[in-house]
């Protein structure tokens, strides 16, 4: 099977024909939807379980948190190689590598017999994990048409977004009845079926090429995605005083091999590792900005809400799991219908009032306190789900369908990493001004419920304005970007003839 679907696919929009997809395309995106889903919701689902670790291991709680920063740092480490994977290896080859891989990881989790084993299975999960979004994306660029890729979108959309915000609601409740090993013996059965299903589904779609990789490219990328995640993640702990974590370190390793790693892409051009010519279009650009403005403020509230509920309000771990479910599925349910109408209509009389949406939530948040009734935090918490939903598919479509096709793995690739050091992002802001806000309630004599609720109060304010901002880049956002990569290369490939 070649990747020739997209190249004469329409724009889409008002009356644009609805292509067919290829034979068997249906089933494999449902297969890799299902196993992108299963191994990006081990990207949160360990975050309750840190008591229980702590407890069973006899650590820290700063040595429990490696539990998930090894996860993330493997992800931003890995991702942005995964441009370069897609144009050098098989999908085939690939999702099976992928896959194998992230089993042995589960596996190896639920029997760990001491914390550095399970550290390092996570290590290798993650590697598995990193690979599943770009891949994911990039066959359906590849084999859906322009005039229902919003709808197929969609449905990526709810793997990026739903899958992180329900992994504490399904570990608080597998918590609730058994150990945390659980978490990995539940998750196993589901990615060996996946791998099995894939062994006999999964077949190749594009040609691979003989490219190798850059190794002053691979070095620039491990230290800049690895030293930005690292310290962003160590901010907000460095804020609570804690001083061996020093984040300004890896934060400026992390901007200097960043530096080195642009400029090298820039040199290498179509040998590039993660290919930059994608910022030249600008659909692509501005729908980035707004990509990272919608991660900043979902990971920042997964981690700033299950606080107020648990130290403010006085829920349970699975009671605050509970409560944030709503949202999740308000997010699952949309976004299909979110992708329908952007094949419609474009992103323009989407992104605009879902980022209000957003932006009002986030404002309403940051008026939360000790009192604040559960109903309220639910119907919010659901209020900016779909100002989420709203912007997150037409975003995701828009950015990756604006490129030419022969940058498609490298835009699905750009995109999931920003979206990694954009979470890292949310999660230091938000935590930093928190830990700050604990700080200056302490002094003025203000402690337990109350003072954990002005600090997550203080906290949702600058996401309040985060959102604000997010809301006036989509008013930029341009409308018909669907097939404007496809003219762009028809156009190049003329001149060149």
């Amino acid at each position: 099977m070649t990747d020739t679907t997209l190249d004469r696919a329409p724009q889409s929009g008002p009356g644009a024909p609805v292509e067919t997809l290829p034979p068997g395309a249906a089933r494999l995106i449902g297969l890799l939807l299902v196993s992108a889903f299963v191994v990006i919701l081990n990207e949160t689902i360990m975050s309750v379980a840190l008591p229980r670790l702590m407890v069973d291991f006899s650590i820290s709680a700063t040595t429990a948190q490696w539990i998930t920063t090894a996860f993330l740092l493997t992800m931003a480490v890995v991702i942005p190689t995964t441009g370069y994977l897609m144009s050098r290896f098989t999908l085939r080859q690939l999702f099976i590598t992928a896959m194998t891989v992230f089993s042995v990881g589960t596996l190896l989790a639920a029997v760990a017999p001491v914390f550095p084993l399970l550290v390092a299975a996570r290590v290798v999960q993650a590697s598995g994990t990193a690979v599943m979004m770009p891949l994911l994306i990039t066959t359906v660029l590849n084999l859906v048409p322009a005039s229902r890729r919003g709808q197929m979108m969609g449905r990526i959309s709810i793997v990026i977004s739903v899958a992180p915000a329900i992994g504490p609601t399904v570990s608080g409740l597998i918590l609730s009845q058994l150990s945390w090993r659980w978490m990995f013996w539940c998750v196993l059965p589901i990615a060996l079926v996946a791998l099995a299903l894939g062994a006999t589904w999964v077949r190749n779609v594009g040609e691979p090429t003989e490219q190798r990789a850059d190794v002053l490219s691979v070095v620039a990328s491990v230290l800049a995605f690895a030293g930005l995640v690292y310290g962003l993640t160590g901010i907000g702990e460095a804020a609570a005083g804690d001083p061996f974590l020093a984040p300004w370190i890896p934060l400026t390793v992390g901007a200097v091999a960043l530096a080195v790693f642009v400029v090298r892409q820039l040199q290498l051009r179509e040998h590039a590792l993660l290919d930059l010519r994608t910022f030249a279009t600008p659909s692509f650009r501005v729908a980035v900005l707004l990509v990272v403005a919608a991660m900043m403020g979902l990971f920042g509230t997964l981690i700033l809400l299950p606080i107020l509920l648990q130290d403010a309000l006085g829920l349970s771990v699975l009671q605050a799991g509970l409560v944030l479910l709503p949202g999740g599925a308000t997010m699952a349910v949309l976004a299909p219908s979110v992708g329908r109408l952007f094949d419609r209509f474009g992103p323009r009389p989407l992104v605009p009032p879902g980022a209000a949406l957003a932006a009002a939530a986030l404002w309403l948040m940051s008026t939360y306190d000790a009192q604040t009734a559960v109903a309220e935090v639910v119907a919010v918490h659901v209020l900016l789900s779909a100002g989420i939903a709203f912007m997150f598919t037409p975003l995701l479509t828009s950015a990756l369908g604006s490129l030419p096709p022969h940058l498609y793995s490298h835009g699905s690739a750009t995109v999931s990493t920003i979206q990694m050091v954009a979470g890292a992002a949310g999660t230091a802001l938000f935590v930093t001004v928190y830990t700050r806000g604990l700080v200056a309630q302490a002094e003025v004599g203000t402690t337990g419920a109350a003072a954990t609720a002005a600090g997550v109060s203080d906290a949702l304010l600058w996401g309040g304005v985060v959102a604000t901002v997010a809301f006036v880049l989509s008013l930029f956002v341009r409308g018909g970007q669907a097939g404007e990569g496809q003219a762009e290369a028809e156009e190049r490939q003329t001149a060149s003839a």
